[in-house]
């Protein structure tokens, strides 16, 4: 959902007074959200692979082979920014005032998308330049607060696209994003000094992926319907609560 999981995170501490449990456990949250919906699209993505190897080897184009190359586009931008830029961002971005900021501020500029995005297409293919801006904007999630769902359907909606295309969009090109964020981290972990606290990273990837599972089959079944304006109204209490509890 489009709500900032990096604040959602930060609250434990700033509420319980408990240390930051780092961002090694942030990026397995993020794995269970991402076996979440690998295993909710599981039928997209074999059909979605099935379609690109036809159009390789065999140069048999389709919607559906089009459509796995615009999202292999929109997901590849963030791989090297987030690779260079992981210690940067650990050491420095993981600040309260920082996710306070983003999370209102990137609420309001989905509430802007939604509300000013013209009239959507329900039948608008995703194209190869749509897909870069949306890549380009997903980059913006490694700043915490951000949320990465709710910068990519901003950027989506803004490109002309129904709240549910634009969800989907958000959805499957988080697949090689966390993917690749969660392989970096795994190696950072696998070489350091200090011991891994492996059972609690284990049991943050099956919650997580368990209660992410039930959240996208909600999401998608009522985003039509509700619009987005509940998730941003969400954020500006969050932004607020966080504000209360560090002044």
């Amino acid at each position: 959902m489009p709500i900032s999981s990096s604040a959602h995170l930060l609250l434990p501490a700033e509420i319980l007074g408990w240390p930051d449990q780092g961002l090694a456990f942030d990026t397995a949250v993020h794995l269970g959200t991402l076996t979440a919906v690998a295993f909710y699209f599981r039928q997209d993505i074999a059909g979605l692979a099935a379609a690109t190897s036809q159009h390789v080897f065999k140069g048999a184009a389709s919607d559906d082979s089009r459509f796995a190359i615009c999202l292999l586009i929109a997901s590849l931008p963030i791989l090297p920014v987030g690779f260079f830029g992981r210690f940067v961002i650990e050491a420095n971005l993981r600040h309260v005032e920082i996710i306070i900021g983003t999370t209102i501020g990137f609420g309001l500029l989905l509430l802007a998308a939604d509300r000013f995005r013209g009239k959507a297409d329900h039948h608008a293919e995703l194209t190869p330049g749509g897909a870069l801006m949306i890549g380009i904007a997903q980059c913006l999630a490694l700043i915490p607060g951000t949320s990465r769902s709710g910068v990519t359907m901003t950027a989506a909606l803004f490109l002309g696209y129904t709240r549910e295309t634009a969800a989907r969009i958000s959805l499957l090109i988080s697949i090689p994003a966390i993917a690749g964020a969660a392989t970096v981290k795994l190696w950072d972990l696998l070489h350091q000094p200090e011991a891994v606290d492996w059972m609690a990273i284990s049991l943050g990837v099956l919650l997580s992926g368990l209660s992410a599972y039930a959240c996208i089959a909600l999401f998608l079944k009522m985003i039509e319907r509700i619009g987005l304006v509940p998730f941003v109204v969400y954020r500006m209490l969050l932004g607020l609560l966080l504000i209360l509890i560090i002044y």
